[in-house]
């Protein structure tokens, strides 16, 4: 009788043992599937943080004392401002945004002069640039008189210089124009008679004004989009040799910007405007004081349309 029991209980024991096993086993896997579970939660709250993370970076662009900069810079920013962007400009001369892009220090330039104007440095920088889009095309650039001077093209102003006091104003060293200007030197033999006289854009203006308003010849570097040739009445040199060319202007950066900043880079990639409408914001900021971040609001308000397609590429 006593091994009839001890049979029983020892059954008992072996019963409760295997329920207790299949109890644990499935409390592991349970515990299995709720790891599974928190860590795909986690996957996509990582992933879905990722795909923000671009909204915390700093986009910054490059900006030259040109006016012809500002305004378009003053539009993209408030527009990427728009798209949740953080967005910092900074002024620097040309060669510097240029070498900032390459070091994906500067992320975008607004107001590049290509082919043409600014040739040497685009070899220089090229491989690792790109033109992410197209904000005008074929706009002019030259040597430019007021409409009163009698010369018509860069061979006249040979024959008489000293009405000009040999000057020819333009911007600062080391802009596409200004690299231009000196090959016009030489290859017009005008190295003798004028000098150029490389300084600030408003100092140049300055010169023109004065110059204007005594009726007297005076020689500047000009282009288009600017708002000089809506304060004055001027007139591009001929310039038989070809130097100056027209040129489209783009929006650049660097290779690989749309991997960094995709969306920043989509939107910008749908970028364009108008010559006359730059020019009317160059004036109103010249002539009325109305700063460009006020314009560009207004210009942003005026083509909704076109900046709500931008936002939603």
């Amino acid at each position: 009788m006593k091994n009839i029991m001890y049979v029983l209980i020892a059954f008992a024991m072996i019963i409760l043992a295997a329920c207790g096993d299949s109890e644990n086993g499935s409390i592991s896997e349970s515990d299995e599937n709720d790891t599974e579970s928190t860590s795909e939660q986690e996957n996509e709250e990582e992933t879905e943080e990722e795909s923000t993370n671009d909204k915390d970076e700093t986009i910054t662009f490059g900006l030259t004392s040109w006016t012809s900069t500002e305004a378009p810079t003053q539009i993209a920013k408030q527009i990427l401002e728009e798209a949740g962007y953080n967005v910092e400009i900074s002024l620097l001369e040309q060669p510097l945004i240029f070498e900032g892009m390459q070091a994906e220090e500067v992320d975008f330039f607004m107001d590049a002069w290509l082919p043409y104007t600014e040739a040497e440095l685009w070899d220089e920088y090229e491989d690792d640039l790109q033109q992410v889009a197209t904000s005008y095309e074929e706009v002019p650039l030259g040597w430019v008189v007021p409409s009163y001077v009698e010369d018509e093209s860069i061979e006249d102003i040979k024959e008489s210089p000293e009405k000009y006091d040999g000057n020819v104003y333009t911007i600062g060293a080391g802009a596409g124009i200004v690299d231009i200007s000196e090959e016009v030197m030489t290859d017009y033999n005008l190295t003798d008679d004028f000098e150029l006289m490389p300084s600030s854009e408003s100092a140049m203006i300055s010169e023109l004004d004065n110059s204007i308003k005594k009726e007297e010849p005076v020689i500047v570097t000009g282009w288009r989009p600017h708002s000089m040739f809506a304060d004055y009445d001027l007139k591009f040199l001929e310039e038989p040799k070809e130097n100056f060319q027209y040129d489209n202007v783009y929006v650049l950066s660097y290779e690989g910007i749309e991997e960094k900043y995709p969306e920043a880079y989509e939107i910008l990639s749908d970028w364009s405007i108008e010559v006359s409408e730059l020019e009317d914001m160059m004036n109103q900021y010249e002539n009325e004081d109305v700063p460009f971040e006020e314009s560009a609001a207004d210009w942003i308000e005026e083509h909704r349309d076109k900046v709500d397609a931008m936002l939603e590429e």
